[in-house]
């Protein structure tokens, strides 16, 4: 890209970050900027909420740099182009494109890792259900394979937030009391099977794949056992995993 289509593109970035920090400092002023705890008053500046506030304003002002630093170089002209191109069909040919979906498809994991996993789902499954998604859209296969990884995760991610919204989890307390976690103990070999259908004529992806498999599973148990057991420090959740080793770990099959 030349620079002037660069500098177009920081107009539409800069907006994105200036939108970021407005919203970082509004989740900051939602904390308390002082309060009194066992009679003690604390003050303004060892609030929690100072740290994301002065994050979510260098983010605002940086941002607003990059616009004008943009507009200084394409002027009005410029602006009114992205305008153009944003409300243009050219932009939604721009997002179809595979770089973009790449994109995407490394957003949305994260998301789903993040925000419907760990708060919900054992931390061994939820990280190899993690890994195994990225080496599968990223190290195995071509653009139409990671389009069939995004399209299954965006799948199984949507069946696990309706088994969390419809409150089937806590009604399966009953029966089971890890109920997210087998499902998404169905969902890794499913996951699986659908990479291998993509990868099983080619030798060189076969071989990626197994190691893809053999990274996933492994990273996370030796790095887990390492954190909760000799440093001692509780996974995010813990369950179906976790409750069988530390059967083991504390020898509680044998007793």
């Amino acid at each position: 890209m030349d620079k002037d289509k660069l500098r177009k593109a920081d107009i539409f970035s800069g907006s994105l970050i200036v939108i970021l920090g407005l919203s970082v400092m509004s989740g900051a002023l939602k904390m308390p900027m002082k309060d009194s705890w066992g009679g003690v008053q604390n003050v303004w500046f060892v609030s929690p909420a100072l740290f994301p506030l002065c994050v979510g304003g260098m983010l605002a002002f940086l941002g607003i740099v990059l616009i004008i630093i943009a507009l200084r170089s394409v002027g009005v002209e410029g602006l009114q182009s992205v305008m153009r191109f944003l409300t243009s069909t050219e932009f939604l040919k721009f997002l179809r494109e595979p770089l973009v979906v790449r994109f995407y498809g490394a957003v949305f994991n994260l998301d789903f890792f993040v925000f419907l996993m760990v708060p919900r789902v054992d931390f061994f499954l939820a990280a190899i259900l993690f890994l195994l998604v990225f080496f599968f859209m990223f190290y195995i296969g071509d653009h139409s394979h990671l389009q069939k990884i995004l399209k299954f995760t965006i799948f199984i991610s949507f069946l696990l937030f309706l088994f969390v919204i419809t409150g089937l989890n806590e009604k399966l307390i009953g029966v089971t009391e890890f109920g997210a976690d087998w499902l998404v103990v169905f969902f890794i070999p499913a996951l699986c099977f659908v990479a291998r259908t993509t990868v099983k004529a080619n030798p060189d992806l076969r071989k990626k794949y197994r190691l893809s498999l053999v990274i996933a599973f492994a990273a996370p148990f030796i790095i887990g056992v390492i954190f909760k057991y000799f440093l001692l420090v509780p996974m995010p959740y813990e369950g179906l995993i976790v409750q069988l080793l530390d059967s083991i770990w504390y020898a509680e099959l044998w007793s």
